[in-house]
């Protein structure tokens, strides 16, 4: 009974800080990407990116920060799915607490060329590019940034097909949520696999951007919820 119990405290416990993470990882997210990022860097413009980067310097830093939160809630996100789907399936458990570390571990390497954006609209004076040449570096490393992040979200879309699955299977975890985990996966592999190897098309992105944006966005943002509200208080795990 002990045990029993013990295992119940275990999944409650990881259910708190798995949701409590990913409300703090979705907040992030909406400010570095979603408002930080999206007014700093201008696509197709290098100059106007540059000058935004040089005088809005502490946002780019805020952006940058936001990004290491995501980091370590992401990791702490795999963790508490780990301990909280074990019991269902611990096998499976495990191969998606894999595709997360991957793609944390990819996030990682593409905030790196947010950091060399930093030390290059920093320090110019110490630079012997000039004017154009510092642009374009700029640019790429910015450039760098979303296709590695675009292909990394790829290996998020397997993670949750994974997630969503296991959430399908149980008893316990309403089916709402998991067929929403799995159309997000869906969305997320789908439409970045376009935005990395078929950008050309920028009207099916669109298209593909509208049909799964409402499940990309409630996915995981939902199942957080649920576990911070429901998810381990003595229900079956099957």
């Amino acid at each position: 009974m002990d045990t029993i119990l013990h295992g119940h405290l275990n999944r409650r416990k990881s259910a708190l800080i798995g949701g409590t993470a990913l409300i703090i990882m979705a907040l992030a997210a909406f400010f570095s990407y979603g408002f930080a990022h999206e007014n700093l860097v201008l696509q197709g413009d290098s100059r106007a990116t540059f000058i935004n980067l040089k005088s809005s310097n502490t946002l780019f830093k805020a952006e940058i920060f936001g990004w290491i939160i995501i980091l370590i809630t992401d990791i702490m996100v795999t963790w508490a799915f780990y301990i909280f789907l074990k019991p269902i399936n611990s096998s499976l458990a495990l191969l998606a607490a894999w595709f997360r570390l991957t793609y944390t571990a990819i996030l990682g390497v593409a905030i790196l060329n947010l950091i060399f954006v930093l030390l290059l609209s920093n320090g110019t004076d110490n630079l012997s590019f000039n004017i154009d040449q510092l642009q374009a570096h700029v640019m790429l490393f910015l450039k760098a940034f979303e296709t590695i992040w675009a292909i990394d979200l790829i290996i998020f879309g397997g993670h949750l097909l994974v997630i969503g699955f296991i959430a399908f299977k149980s008893s316990e975890i309403p089916k709402v949520i998991s067929i929403l985990l799995l159309l997000a996966a869906i969305g997320y592999i789908i439409i970045n696999v376009f935005i990395s190897f078929f950008s050309q098309y920028n009207e099916v992105i669109s298209i593909l951007k509208l049909i799964f944006n409402v499940p990309m966005i409630l996915g995981e943002l939902g199942f957080g919820m649920w576990l911070l509200i429901r998810g381990g208080k003595f229900s079956k795990a099957v």
